[in-house]
């Protein structure tokens, strides 16, 4: 199979969350099922900077939504990528989506659409010598793909588009409809139309021959008020497209045989090493040195992730003898929320603000448990490097953290299958009781022991995942038929 996939960012070119992680590891996994992949990302300075000599220029676009732009075909870390080279749209300071000062890029609309024409224009056969069987794309900045082919004037191909976080869905006005290439009729409740705006993830759940997301519980969670953000009803009306492959890893590149960003290298069958990561933890952010639990939390510091919740307990988790090394950064006053807690307990809380990917494998490699409370969660990846890294995931039971983690439940932990402490609803209450019971965990060494050897077995990789990826692209390509 030939498959076109697209997306807006692509691990380890440009990376703002676990979008880039999918995007570059699921083609790899799924050559081993005979699936070849070429995946469209924007040329930004980043991607730019990046390449090297063997770079071939196949397609060139005179006027793509009023700029000019190239498509350039290179090949990075095993991975067969075609770059939108369009100075115009992506070569700018900031992140993908933001400027220097976190305000989204005023054109957002014009670039990602641009992104989706040129995917569509690839997949009608412009770009001579190779031609997709399925097109498979990520999120709403890709979201206008299938509705650029299901409008078009060539053969429409079968499609699949990937929910990663249904909140963002890239809304806007209804002015833009002109200028971003689709006709008229297209701005209909069953085409593009939003709320009286354009919606760009709207238009590929419209529009796709198939939709899913990246953990089966999350499939099932957006089909009601609460998860849904204002799409359940569509969703519903296409539930019978709908379904749920929970991700991977790139076990490759998060393995503690091998990390390169470690203090030292463990395995299951190591499990002590561990403690000289976790020193190494403790020195990075100035904690004091003690046999006490060590919670970490690597991420965006926002109340979907449940940060305010857990700054509640901060006070409290330094009662119970712990300490809290957390990364990320996020709403500002959350991020002075936690900061005042580490300024309370020197020694006991400290925060690095903003993201540091070696400093991500370290910690996972050096704390005891990582804290998760998110309101709700598509998938997650930071509870696999857990689990992989035999750091024990407390996580809320929602998506794809329900569908990952064992809870350490009696039955649980008789049968050997405990991987992690899962609680309900993310209230102050529920979490207390969940780190309170975390702190007991360990401080049973062979209860403890036995979770991280579980975990470290889960089979995190892409392997299973990207078969039923494969199993999705045959069944949409027979389906053409």
């Amino acid at each position: 199979m030939q498959v076109l996939a697209v997306a807006s960012e692509l691990y380890p070119l440009v990376k703002t969350g676990g979008l880039a992680d999918v995007a570059g590891a699921l083609p790899l996994a799924l050559k081993h099922y005979r699936v070849s992949t070429k995946t469209l990302i924007p040329g930004y300075p980043a991607v730019m900077a990046k390449l090297r000599g063997d770079t071939v220029q196949r397609l060139h676009f005179d006027n793509l939504l009023g700029v000019s732009a190239d498509i350039i075909e290179t090949h990075i870390d095993g991975l067969d990528l075609l770059i939108l080279d369009a100075p115009e749209l992506f070569n700018r300071p900031g992140g993908p989506y933001a400027d220097a000062t976190g305000a989204d890029h005023s054109d957002n609309w014009r670039r990602f659409a641009a992104l989706s024409l040129a995917a569509a224009r690839i997949a009608g056969g412009e770009m001579q010598g190779w031609q997709p069987d399925l097109i498979h794309v990520h999120d709403w900045q890709a979201g206008l793909v299938p509705a650029y082919m299901r409008y078009g004037d060539t053969p429409e191909l079968p499609s699949l588009i990937t929910i990663h976080n249904i909140a963002f869905q890239g809304r806007f006005d209804a002015s833009v409809l002109p200028h971003i290439g689709l006709p008229a009729h297209a701005y209909d409740i069953d085409g593009v139309e939003f709320y009286g705006g354009v919606g760009y993830l709207k238009a590929g759940l419209q529009t796709a021959w198939a939709i899913n997301t990246v953990s089966p519980t999350y499939a099932e969670e957006i089909l009601t008020p609460e998860f849904g953000m204002g799409l359940e009803g569509l969703l519903t009306a296409r539930a019978e497209h709908l379904s749920g492959i929970v991700n991977g890893i790139d076990t490759d590149v998060w393995d503690p045989r091998s990390d390169t960003a470690l203090g030292t290298h463990y395995s299951a069958a190591t499990l002590k090493a561990r403690s000289v990561n976790k020193r190494a933890v403790e020195q990075r952010f100035g904690l004091d040195q003690d046999d006490g639990p060590l919670f970490c939390v690597i991420s965006r510091l926002t109340m979907q992730k449940g940060m305010d919740v857990l700054a509640e307990l901060a006070d409290e988790i330094v009662s119970l003898g712990a300490r809290l090394a957390v990364l990320g950064s996020g709403d500002p006053w959350l991020e002075s929320e936690l900061s005042a807690a580490a300024a309370r307990h020197p020694g006991r809380i400290a925060i690095n603000r903003g993201y540091d990917e070696p400093l991500s494998h370290l910690m996972q490699a050096g704390s005891d448990a990582i804290l998760i409370p998110s309101r709700f969660e598509p998938c997650g990846l930071t509870q696999l490097y857990g689990l992989r890294y035999g750091c024990v995931p407390v996580v809320s039971r929602t998506g794809g953290l329900n569908d990952t983690v064992i809870d350490a439940n009696p039955a649980a932990i008789s049968a050997g299958a405990a991987t992690g402490v899962s609680f309900n609803a993310v209230t102050t209450d529920n979490l207390r009781r969940a780190i309170r019971r975390t702190v007991g965990l360990y401080q049973s060494p062979k209860i403890w022991q036995a979770m991280q050897k579980q975990g470290m077995k889960s089979d995190v990789s892409w392997d299973k995942s990207a078969g039923l990826y494969a199993d999705l692209y045959a069944q949409l390509i027979a389906n053409k038929g």
